[in-house]
């Protein structure tokens, strides 16, 4: 049997983000305690947050969410990372979420400590992802609209990752929503 790569590509660019969400999962995390979570949207579900990020551009009136929103229908996979945030502080009592100690902290302000695990656990899924050259970028959009739908149920703060298999990575170099300006002129 032969395979072109073009005819599985989908399938392949699925496989290594099973892997990818394993590196996230398999990330360091404060205390030990292991609070990130992970999920891979595929197909119709990447359709899905796509729309729910142009129903998020009209009432917020973000225009890069519009760009986003199109630059994600070139993805074979999303990977979303993210964590609950309330009631997860870890009792280190360091202040570093502008609290004198994890008692003074209301229960909605997120432990500094979980915003260094989903960036951990972020890396982690991108290293994975650099070795296995795939296109990706990290989205604060698209996550956000994930973190609406409610991919990781609950998950206070979400970031996702396109993935694809292509000759040029398709989520760099993209097209401003705004209307285009001239070009400034070099002064003389």
């Amino acid at each position: 049997m032969i395979y072109n790569e073009r005819d599985i590509r989908n399938q392949t660019v699925k496989r290594m983000a099973e892997a990818v969400m394993a590196a996230a999962r398999t990330a360091p995390k404060a205390k030990g305690r292991d609070l990130v979570e992970v999920a891979m949207i595929t197909d119709e579900d990447i359709e899905r947050l796509s729309q729910t990020m142009i129903q998020m551009s009209a009432e917020s009136g973000m225009k890069f969410l519009l760009r986003d929103a199109a630059n994600i229908l070139e993805a074979d996979a999303v990977i979303v990372v993210g964590i609950q945030c309330e009631n997860s502080e870890c009792g280190l009592n360091c202040g570093y979420c502008g609290y004198k100690g994890c008692a003074e902290k209301p229960a909605c302000s997120p432990c500094v400590m979980n915003g260094v695990d989903v960036g951990i656990a972020i890396g982690a899924a991108c290293s994975k992802i650099t070795d296995y050259r795939l296109d990706s970028r990290v989205m604060f959009s698209a996550g956000w609209a994930a973190k609406r739908l409610d991919v990781l149920n609950g998950a206070d703060l979400v970031f996702a990752i396109p993935l694809s298999s292509t000759s040029k990575n398709p989520f760099f170099d993209r097209k401003s929503p705004r209307k285009e300006q001239p070009a400034e002129q070099p002064k003389q």
